[in-house]
């Protein structure tokens, strides 16, 4: 049931992406994610080569980091691509 919600939010997004935006622009992620190394190396990882510049801050208290990720993308399916991507990380929340 939660991955048809997901795909009709996917949906949704496509359709607004390509009514909002000139492709190919800057997209500009942001995840909220528990302080952890290896969740946040596997953030980076999925944009890795891609030339996207990644901002790192950590939540007063330190146990969250946001991920802020602006990177050059070709289309609307480019950008739900990488949603998915990270998606697959337990405990990320996409903003």
């Amino acid at each position: 049931m939660s991955e048809l919600k997901s795909e009709d939010f996917y949906k949704r997004l496509k359709i607004q992406l390509e009514e909002t935006t000139i492709w190919p622009s800057n997209y500009l992620y942001k995840f909220i994610v528990l302080t952890d190394p290896d969740k946040i190396k596997r953030i980076h990882q999925i944009f890795d080569n891609t030339g996207a510049v990644i901002d790192l801050k950590k939540s007063k208290n330190g146990k969250y980091t946001s991920v802020s990720i602006t990177v050059n993308i070709k289309n609307p399916d480019g950008v739900i691509q990488k949603y998915k991507e990270v998606s697959i990380i337990e405990g990320v929340i996409s903003l």
